[in-house]
């Protein structure tokens, strides 16, 4: 019976262990940008505010609902009325002896009003393009940090496994000559120490991997239980001395959605202002009369229209709150086109600064003269060429140097893609 328990046991846990089997994705940096356009629920959700605007310029050139009223009906008849007939019926038996009016009124706006409130509203929709377009500016920027900060990781996980395996390999072999008594025991005891030490590390790099990957599943609206792996790719370094600083400063105006947003403002407020200043003009209001019998003729047919005496409110308040919305969206668009230049420069200077560092570490192949140099290192340690002290300051600075030349070449790609969010535009 136990046999058939344990059996059971088993396969229970077989089938919740593969269920569990985490999904890789293989992405390349172009793949997972193209992912991130079509999934991106906060991309999707910014996009429906132009269908918004869309609806609220439908909804600006509709005319008011006219409206309809039916007064003065009586509710009784006195016998008199009843027995001379006063009022007949309209047909057959209906409203005998019954006085009504009817009513219909029709707004009708003046000063162009409603023209005015259209023009208003297909800047509103403008404006909703350039905050979409801020939006994906945005988020491509983070799409793409993550991006670079993914690969990093990677890569420095696989540098620290490395020297992980290499030390690992150095503790068997020094275990077995602690054994025969061939060395002390404290050189194996200092190999243990520094393996303590870059278990340490591997589970911090782990800990910021992790996080990364929650960060990227998340934009590109990937199920958190599948991990994504990017596929590095050649990418082609631009040079910062043939990206000239004045030409993207003259055209950081016409390729920077929040710029164009700042001035699309200012026209905003101004179709504002001239629909404020309509608003002091009255409108008018146009009705028919029916009324049966009550006056002096039967069945009355009578034309009327009505508006406001504008003695006391002509719309001073609400004129005044639009002319100073509109100095002060003037004031903010200047503010903004400086700001913007002023992160131009300073992202430009970073980007040539790290360039010129990068390829000078790319001209001295320090990266394979590192690998190169690890194994040497460690053939000379098992052959007691070197001192443990020699190998030990050897891997830590293997590792040091390993580690900025990839941070190098993250801040690198970093920079060149804030140089481009600030810009406005992809750099070609």
């Amino acid at each position: 019976m136990s046999k058939y328990v344990f059996l059971l046991v088993s396969i229970f846990l077989a089938n919740i262990i593969s269920a569990q089997k985490t999904e890789i994705i293989y992405l390349t940096q172009e793949q997972a940008e193209a992912l991130f356009l079509k999934q991106n629920l906060q991309l999707l959700a910014e996009k429906m505010n132009i269908d918004a605007a869309d609806a609220a310029i439908v909804q600006a050139k509709l005319w008011e609902n006219p409206t309809f009223s039916i007064g003065e009906v009586n509710l009784w008849s006195t016998h008199t009325q009843r027995e001379q007939g006063q009022i007949p019926a309209l047909f057959g038996n209906f409203a005998k002896n019954t006085e009504f009016t009817i009513e219909l009124t029709q707004l009708v706006q003046t000063a162009r009003k409603r023209g005015k409130l259209i023009n208003r509203e297909k800047i509103s929709k403008e404006i909703a393009i350039q905050e979409f377009e801020e939006t994906l500016r945005g988020l491509k920027l983070e799409v793409r940090k993550s991006l670079q900060e993914l690969i990093y990781l990677q890569s420095y996980q696989h540098i620290l496994n490395r020297q992980h395996e290499a030390l690992q390999k150095l503790i068997i072999a020094y275990k077995n000559q602690v054994a025969q008594g061939n060395i002390a025991k404290k050189e194996l005891i200092r190999l243990q120490s520094s393996q303590l030490e870059m278990n340490g590390e591997i589970y911090e790099v782990k800990s910021n991997y992790n996080e990364q990957q929650k960060i990227l599943k998340s934009l590109l609206h990937i199920p958190p239980g599948s991990i994504i792996e990017i596929k590095e790719t050649t990418e082609k370094i631009k040079n910062p001395d043939d990206i000239l600083l004045s030409n993207i400063l003259e055209q950081v105006q016409n390729n920077r959605p929040d710029l164009q947003r700042a001035n699309l403002q200012i026209k905003y407020f101004d179709k504002n202002l001239k629909y404020e200043k309509a608003q002091k003009v009255p409108d008018l209001t146009f009705a028919l009369n029916y009324d049966r019998i009550s006056g002096p003729w039967k069945d009355f047919i009578g034309l009327g229209i009505s508006f406001d005496l504008p003695f006391f409110n002509r719309n001073q308040g609400n004129i005044k709150i639009a002319q100073i919305n509109k100095e002060q969206s003037q004031y903010w668009a200047t503010q903004q086109l400086n700001l913007a230049q002023q992160e131009i420069t300073e992202a430009y200077n970073n980007y040539h600064m790290t360039y010129f560092l990068f390829k000078e570490m790319q001209d001295e192949n320090i990266s394979e003269d590192l690998d190169y140099m690890l194994d040497a290192y460690m053939r000379n340690l098992m052959n007691r060429n070197i001192t443990m002290l020699e190998f030990i300051d050897f891997m830590e600075a293997y590792k040091n140097n390993k580690q900025t030349l990839l941070l190098t070449r993250r801040n690198l790609f970093t920079q060149f893609e804030e140089l481009q969010y600030t810009v406005g535009k992809e750099i070609k």
